[in-house]
């Protein structure tokens, strides 16, 4: 995994402006249009039921049919059917919703347990190694592997995979906060806090944590985007969710016996995919180029 290079604010937490970091951002045109992009997805799967066409889970006889602005598509669904007949663009928007789902969870429970683990383990040395050692444990396995082995322990579920991508993320997500919580609690206003005897609570909530939370806002960011790549890989691997519920990875798993037939059954749900994780890891680049003092100070 690639290291990213994240901020790490050296000076006591300040009323930094809201209205300023979103000037900076809109200055990005790319951020913009990604921003954009994820906004119009979240949109269209949060109204999915509004915005389907046909039942997602209605078969037909039209089977596989072609997309409607294809040189073939005479049919009337836009993005075509399934092995089974069931219009493509509405079980886009739901898997749509589903992924979007999986991928919020899993970032944010694991990415925010991860982040606490990490700060508590920068905050107290004592239990720094504890901590860092069982992350360093979860590491050594693989990404997938691990959640094979859970979603094999618990049982093929939405909750499951959830659980799994959470977990997955956890020591990523603590080894880089631990780094930045490290790099903060060697500042002077640390020390002048511990010698003016503020109590370890206030230091660990009003200096420690409120300044990493813009470096750990910007990992999760990006940490969104390979949770549901990774739970996509899951479920083309058959151990996402159940059938019938449409879920992107597992769309496009079963189109792949039909191919050669159908590619547009595999096609949209995969370029689906890797719009949402485009857009979100163009965005995490540019929050952190806004979050990080080095950028604004240019």
């Amino acid at each position: 995994m690639s290291q990213v290079d994240l901020p790490v604010t050296a000076e006591p937490p300040q009323a930094t402006g809201t209205a300023a970091w979103w000037r900076r951002l809109l200055r990005d045109p790319m951020a913009v249009l990604a921003l954009l992009v994820l906004a119009g997805i979240s949109l269209a799967a949060l109204f999915a039921p509004w915005l389907a066409p046909y039942d997602p889970y209605l078969n037909s006889r039209a089977i596989m049919q072609p997309p409607a602005w294809s040189d073939m598509g005479t049919t009337e669904y836009l993005l075509g059917t399934d092995a089974q007949g069931r219009d493509v663009l509405s079980r886009v928007l739901y898997g749509t919703r589903l992924t979007l789902l999986i991928g919020l969870a899993g970032a944010g429970f694991g990415g925010g347990l991860g982040a606490l683990l990490g700060l508590v383990a920068a905050f107290s040395p004592r239990l720094d190694g504890p901590i860092m050692r069982i992350a360093d444990m979860m590491l050594s396995l693989p990404a997938i592997l691990l959640g094979l082995a859970i979603v094999a322990a618990v049982g093929q579920s939405l909750g499951a995979i959830i659980l799994a991508l959470a977990i997955a993320s956890i020591p990523d997500c603590a080894r880089i906060a631990r780094g930045v919580g490290t790099s903060i609690m060697r500042q002077e206003f640390i020390e002048a806090g511990q010698a003016l005897g503020l109590r370890n609570r206030t230091i660990f909530v009003r200096y420690l944590l409120r300044n990493a939370l813009s470096s750990l806002l910007v990992y999760i960011s990006m940490r969104f985007g390979q949770v549901i790549l990774i739970g996509a890989a899951l479920s083309f691997l058959g151990l996402g969710v159940r059938p019938p519920i449409s879920e992107l990875g597992m769309m496009a798993a079963q189109g792949r016996d039909v191919f050669l037939f159908a590619p547009h059954i595999s096609v949209i749900p995969s370029l689906t995919i890797f719009v949402i994780v485009l857009a979100a890891n163009v965005t995490g680049d540019a929050l952190r180029d806004v979050l990080d003092p080095r950028m604004r100070s240019r």
